[in-house]
């Protein structure tokens, strides 16, 4: 299997800084956004090259009356302990995602469930999908809840997204968006209700990805510190590997 990394990962912001060290991603749309607007390291940066960058990005982001600072470091490589004490005591939220891919022929097989009816968004249930991603993200904050809708509505007509929802006896209760560029699709934000999950509802959602896109490879993002990735490794994808971030709001 060809080298998945990172970088085939869909950025949203738009890089308006980039040098040997680091790349600045902003996302004028979503300024609330903070895995859309944040700097990523390039190389591993010491202590004073971190405080340095720090300084610019909150003096950026304050122009634009943005309360967050987030960075991304190089992908595979461990924080410094002296950074991540400086990390800590600062303090910044510090976790780390992993990366899997999968080939649509490797998922193991889902048994057909007849209370599961998995659809793709269509003007006829757009505004379903838009209120189940609106449920969910309001716990992010009104303001983020109706911004992503509208980003979700643009994307709904963008040949390069795709957005499927399940029904679960005719209950919309998750879904998925599917990013689709050259050779490969990315599962991004796959949600089930709390009260719908460990009924299959997301193992038919990705079957119906691999379904679409049999000859193209599947990459997703999983928190490195959470249990879904348990679940990925179950279903045949395969690691790629880890990335630290950092977050702080102020």
């Amino acid at each position: 299997m060809d080298t998945i990394s990172f970088h085939d990962i869909n950025k949203l912001g738009n890089i308006v800084e980039e040098t040997e060290l680091y790349r600045q991603f902003h996302f004028q749309k979503m300024l609330i956004m903070y895995d859309s607007n944040y700097l990523e390291f390039k190389r591993m940066p010491s202590l004073l090259e971190f405080k340095e960058k720090e300084n610019y990005l909150k003096s950026y982001h304050q122009k634009y009356k943005q309360n967050h600072l987030k960075f991304h470091f190089p992908e595979n490589e461990k924080l410094s302990e002296e950074l991540k004490n400086y990390l800590a005591n600062s303090p910044y939220d510090i976790g780390f995602n992993e990366l899997y891919t999968i080939l649509p022929s490797q998922f193991p097989y889902v048994d057909s469930n007849g209370k599961i009816d998995i659809q793709v968004v269509t003007n006829r249930n757009l505004q379903a999908f838009l209120d189940l991603n609106y449920k969910h993200d309001s716990e992010y904050g009104k303001q983020y809840a109706i911004e992503k809708g509208e980003l979700l509505k643009e994307q709904f007509h963008d040949s390069k997204h795709l957005q499927l929802v399940a029904n679960y006896e005719g209950i919309s209760v998750g879904y998925v968006h599917i990013i689709i560029s050259d050779g490969i699709v990315e599962i991004d934000n796959l949600h089930v209700d709390q009260p719908y999950q460990k009924k299959g509802i997301g193992s038919q959602l990705q079957k119906a990805v691999m379904d679409t896109f049999p000859d193209k490879r599947v990459i997703l993002i999983a928190d490195g510190e959470d249990t879904p990735k348990e679940m990925y490794r179950k279903q045949n994808y395969q690691y790629m590997g880890y990335q630290y971030e950092a977050l702080k709001t102020y």
